[in-house]
């Protein structure tokens, strides 16, 4: 049972036994037992011609998330790369939705929806 009075002092400083040290390296390998059934990859496009293989691993059923940052200099090739991107997630029945001042955009395979609500924050 929890004293009244301990919930209200001042808590002492964490002492270095109340850390426990990770490795990081064991828990990575241990997950890469076999294959996955999808992925999450990440893209940038820089111009027209890279958005073939992202469209390749949408209808691969992988979510891909593309940095669309340096196409903003460019409207035209923006504006074409997007609609690309939309009739992906359309031809698939999946999801698209832009992120960050529209600097990224995730792309989702059939059956993931991407919830535009946000978690914490204001």
């Amino acid at each position: 049972m929890v004293k009244i009075s301990s919930l209200f002092r001042k808590s002492n400083q964490p002492d270095e036994s109340d850390y426990m040290e990770l490795d990081l390296a064991s828990i990575e390998t241990s997950n890469t037992s076999g294959p996955a059934s999808m992925y999450v990859k990440i893209a940038t496009i820089n111009e027209i011609r890279d958005t073939p293989r992202i469209k390749d691993e949408v209808y691969n059923g992988n979510i891909v998330i593309v940095d669309i940052g340096r196409l903003k200099m460019d409207k035209i090739t923006y504006e074409r790369v997007i609609k690309d991107l939309r009739d992906v997630a359309a031809d698939v029945n999946g999801d698209i939705v832009g992120l960050g001042d529209q600097k990224y955009v995730i792309i989702t395979p059939m059956s993931v929806k991407v919830s535009r609500e946000k978690i914490g924050g204001a």
